[in-house]
C-alpha cells in the first residue's frame, strides 16, 4: 500500500536503467512484433530543456511509445504521474518506482484507506461521503462537526493507528485534521520529488484528466498548481489511435498507429497572461502546492490554468478523442479508491 515510508524512499536517477530496459522490449514489440506506427509531429516544439507534458489519456499504455520516442529521438526520459492505488502489490510497487513512477493521493484515497485499516472493511457510500465532505469543509476553513456515530464507527475516531505512515494524535487534532496532515505530508513529499526531478534533467509527464476516458475530459487543477510551482514551460500533447493499439489490460501492442501531435510549449510567462485574461492577479509568490492554504487561496487560479491546457489538448485531437462532458466524480464513490 503506498504510504508516507513508500514516498520517502523513491529515488530518482537521469537515466532510469528500467526505462531503458523496458524501451529495448517495447522496439521489439514496436518494430517488429507485430508492429506498431509511431508518428510524432512537430517534435521540434520540445523545448531543450525539462518540461511537463500534458497528455490525454485514453487507455493504460498511452504513454509507453511515447516515452520510446523520446528516448529514441532525444535521450529524454520522464517521471509520470500515476495514482496511488496503482502501488497496492509491492511486486507492482517495486516496478512503479524502478520506472520512476511518481504516485499521487487524494484525500479520498486516504480517507478510504485509513477506513479499510481501522475498521477492517472498506466504507459505504455514505460513510465516504459523509467523510468527504467533512474533510473538504476542513481544507476549506469551515469548522463543520465530524459525523457522529452511528453514521459511521465509533472506531475511526479513536486514536493508536498509523496505517499510512502519520499517527492519528486527537491532542493535536480530530479525524479531519488528521487526513488533512496526513494528505499534507505526502504530498509535500510528492512536490519535493517533481522537484528533483526537473532538477535532474527528468521530463515531467502528466495526465490531467486523470482518469482513462477515450475523449478528453476537463483536467484537474493539480497540473496548474505544479506549472506555477515549478514555472516550467507546459508542453500538450495529443495522443490519438493508441486505444486501438492497446483495446485491453495488455501492455504488449497490437498492429495500428499513433500520433501524437505536440503543441506550442506554455511558457510560464503564458500562464500567468492566462490568469490576467481571466481577471486574476499573476501568482507571484511562493506557495506550497496542494495545501490548503495555497488551494483556498489560489483555487480559481489553478483551475484556469488546468483549463488552459485542456484547452490546448483538445485541439491537437482527432474528433472520436475530443473533449466530453466530465463526469460526476462523486457519483464513482469509494470503489476507485479500493
Amino acid at each position: 500500500m503506498l504510504d508516507l515510508p513508500l514516498l520517502q524512499r523513491l529515488r530518482l536517477v537521469r537515466r532510469p536503467r528500467s526505462q531503458r530496459f523496458m524501451g529495448r522490449l517495447l522496439g521489439l514489440n514496436y518494430g517488429w512484433l507485430p508492429g506498431v506506427a509511431i508518428e510524432v509531429e512537430h517534435p521540434e516544439r520540445i523545448p531543450d530543456r525539462p518540461v511537463l507534458f500534458a497528455m490525454n489519456h485514453t487507455d493504460r499504455y498511452n504513454y509507453f511509445p511515447f516515452q520510446y520516442r523520446l528516448w529514441q529521438d532525444r535521450d529524454r526520459f520522464t517521471a509520470t504521474w500515476v495514482k496511488g492505488k496503482y502501488y497496492e502489490s509491492p511486486l507492482l510497487a517495486r516496478f512503479m518506482e524502478s520506472m520512476l513512477q511518481l504516485p499521487t493521493v487524494s484525500r479520498g484515497y486516504l480517507i478510504a484507506k485509513d477506513f479499510l485499516a481501522a475498521i477492517g472493511r472498506r466504507p459505504s457510500e455514505a460513510e465516504y461521503k459523509a467523510l468527504r465532505r467533512a474533510v473538504d469543509a476542513r481544507v476549506l476553513g469551515a469548522s463543520d462537526p465530524l459525523p457522529p456515530p452511528p453514521l459511521v464507527p465509533p472506531a475511526l475516531y479513536r486514536p493508536g493507528r498509523s496505517p499510512l505512515g502519520l499517527a492519528f494524535d486527537p491532542a493535536i487534532g480530530d479525524y479531519a485534521d488528521y487526513i488533512s496532515r496526513l494528505f499534507a505530508a505526502m504530498m509535500a513529499r510528492f512536490v519535493a520529488l517533481n522537484r528533483e526531478a526537473v532538477s535532474i534533467g527528468l521530463d515531467l509527464l502528466v495526465f490531467p484528466q486523470g482518469t482513462r476516458s477515450r475523449r478528453l475530459l476537463p483536467g484537474h487543477d493539480g497540473i496548474g498548481q505544479m506549472a506555477l510551482h515549478l514555472r516550467i514551460p507546459i508542453v500538450p500533447v495529443g495522443c490519438n489511435g493508441a486505444d486501438l493499439v492497446y483495446p485491453g489490460a495488455s501492455p504488449f501492442a497490437r498492429r495500428g498507429r499513433i500520433v501524437y501531435r505536440i503543441g506550442e510549449p506554455i511558457e510560464p510567462v503564458e500562464v500567468q497572461a492566462c490568469l490576467a485574461a481571466g481577471g486574476f492577479a499573476p501568482v507571484a509568490e511562493d506557495f506550497a502546492p496542494f495545501s490548503a492554504g495555497a488551494e483556498r487561496r489560489f483555487g480559481a487560479e489553478f483551475a484556469q490554468v488546468a483549463a488552459l491546457v485542456t484547452e490546448r489538448i483538445d485541439g491537437l485531437l482527432d474528433s472520436e478523442y475530443r473533449l466530453a462532458p466530465e463526469p460526476d466524480a462523486a457519483s464513482r464513490g469509494v470503489d476507485r479508491f479500493v
